[in-house]
């Protein structure tokens, strides 16, 4: 059977994990934690990156750093993850969901100014499959309404808008870590901060409500509660699996660019022959090869393909419910306007296998089923 997923796993993981249990510090923001914020700050411009052990654990932040209260607003897709927004709701904020683009599947600029009201705290943008939301439009709307830019682009590690890396442009932002990204640490995240303004606060939330970071860089001769906050630190050991793919990772980026590029080219004739779509990049995106999906005819379709392809040795899934219509969704939220595409076209969407460790010849096989599904 071809996975669907496989974690990336370089070789060095173990060494750099026994590193970190010999410094006698496997607790949070040791050395190989240390080394993977730098890594980031550095290589993407960001003027903080703090570890966390989730990307949810990451957005629960960024609804607290934007001062989220009962009774406020955010604006966000409904094709995504419950963690995008549910870590404004847990904080009381209402959700107004906004259609998404056809050809990209994330949120459509053009249509956040109708969902904002004098409610609306922050934009929550999600870079879906890692290529990048229209961000230039966005920044101009929330520039002219005074509301934050949360970018959620746990999808969106190494991919860039314009030459920018997806998670440096909006105020503040998350990656995700999952054994399903692109780099992994099990599970775990990261809060990305371009603001100045937020990083004092953030490394307070992070440390469960206290100054204890300033404490341990020598500033405070003591620590205690400042602010409310949880603990989001990860485990020194997580942040050394972490970094051994850290160290290669052109190596991985590149990698996972040429399975994309694969599937692109093997599925190209395909889809002028047969009722489906192959994805779309902006000529403003760098993707980063985190995911690749067709979209089928209909649901039905979907359905039979995937049951094909299992059926031949290969996992392939379909991805998001929109929140919209789940039971918390309707609770918790409401969609603005017409959902002309939301529900659609995620009922046509369907994932293939693509991970670090996939083989050339695994995706040759994967497309001649695909073609096989089609012929028959």
């Amino acid at each position: 059977m071809i996975s669907f997923n496989e974690a990336p796993f370089i070789g060095t993981e173990l060494t750099y994990i026994k590193q970190a249990v010999d410094n006698k510090k496997i607790c949070g923001d040791g050395e190989f934690t240390y080394k993977c914020n730098q890594w980031f700050e550095t290589k993407f411009n960001i003027q903080k990156v703090l570890l966390t052990t989730s990307c949810t654990h990451a957005l629960e932040m960024c609804a607290i750093l934007a001062n989220i209260n009962a009774g406020d607003e955010i604006i966000a897709p409904s094709f995504t993850f419950v963690s995008t927004v549910n870590a404004f709701v847990l904080r009381g904020a209402r959700v107004k969901f906004v259609d998404i683009r056809p050809d990209t599947m994330n949120i459509d600029e053009n249509l956040i100014e109708e969902a904002i009201t004098t409610k609306t705290k922050a934009i929550v943008v999600v870079h879906y499959a890692g290529v990048s939301c229209e961000m230039d439009t966005i920044m101009e709307i929330a520039k002219k309404y005074n509301i934050l830019i949360v970018e959620d682009a746990a999808q969106g590690v190494m991919s860039k808008y314009k030459g920018r890396y997806l998670g440096a442009i909006g105020d503040i932002g998350a990656f995700s870590f999952h054994e399903t990204k692109n780099f992994s640490m099990g599970e775990g995240g990261a809060l990305l901060i371009n603001k100045n303004e937020y990083i004092e606060r953030a490394e307070i939330i992070r440390e469960k409500g206290t100054d204890r970071s300033k404490f341990f860089r020598g500033q405070i001769d003591k620590y205690s509660w400042c602010d409310i906050g949880s603990s989001y630190l990860p485990s020194d050991i997580n942040s050394a699996y972490l970094w051994a793919q850290l160290e290669v990772a052109s190596d991985i980026n590149n990698k996972r660019i040429q399975l994309w590029n694969m599937y692109y080219t093997g599925l190209i004739e395909l889809s002028q022959n047969v009722d489906i779509e192959l994805p779309f990049l902006p000529e403003y995106c760098e993707h980063n090869g985190h995911m690749f999906y067709i979209k089928c005819a209909n649901l039905e379709t979907r359905c039979q393909l995937i049951k094909y392809l299992y059926k031949h040795g290969i996992h392939a899934v379909f991805h998001y419910v929109p929140l919209h219509s789940s039971i918390a969704g309707l609770k918790y939220g409401e969609f603005i306007n017409k959902d002309r595409f939301t529900t659609r076209e995620s009922e046509r969407l369907l994932r293939l296998p693509l991970y670090y460790s996939l083989e050339t010849a695994q995706v040759e096989y994967i497309i001649k089923t695909i073609y096989k599904f089609y012929s028959e």
